[in-house]
């Protein structure tokens, strides 16, 4: 997973590309449908957003640049994700017995730049609610997707969740996705 995380580390995560408002659009849609498809617990579709070396990746501390053998929240490849989506659906998986609810908002959408091939780095914010067993947690931070293009739209090879209280204390683990 070396190439994402390194495309990242060196990066300017506070570049803005000139891009076309085709661009802006189409990906600005693609943040905004992976949040619906998480609030709606599509899995499915979900994980056919990532390429099949894709990761999603939850670092521990701010300045990390890569998620292999260091600590972190999440650091999963598609199977992992499998697994975890496996056993929260699993009937005996009591910490999701009720239900949770999830709502995410995506805001402030900036490509820092895209490729030749049109691959794009892009930058965003988040604020995700959970629901669940009469309470509701808030989670909030910043994004940065490597997204690769295809013939059939852009697809994850890394998302990275910096959250803003991730050394926070919680009731209960995180569950799902951010």
């Amino acid at each position: 997973m070396g190439e994402a995380a390194e495309r990242l580390a060196a990066s300017d995560p506070f570049q803005i590309a000139e891009v076309g408002i085709e661009t802006q659009l189409a990906v600005e849609r693609f943040l905004h449908r992976q949040a619906e498809i998480l609030d709606e617990k599509q899995w499915d579709a979900w994980l056919a957003l990532f390429t099949g070396d894709g990761h999603y990746w939850m670092p521990a501390r701010e300045d990390q640049t890569d998620g292999e053998g260091v600590p972190n929240i999440f650091w999963e490849n598609l199977d992992m994700m499998e697994m975890r989506i496996r056993r929260n659906n699993h009937p005996q998986a009591h910490s999701q017995a009720p239900n949770n609810r999830l709502c995410h908002v995506v805001s402030n959408v900036i490509i820092e730049d895209e490729a030749a091939n049109g691959d794009i780095i892009v930058r965003s914010r988040f604020h995700c609610a959970e629901y669940l067993r009469y309470e509701v947690r808030n989670f909030t931070g910043k994004y940065r997707h490597v997204l690769n293009k295809t013939d059939g739209g852009y697809k994850i090879q890394l998302q990275r969740v910096d959250l803003v209280n991730r050394e926070g204390p919680y009731e209960y683990v995180l569950q799902w996705w951010l």
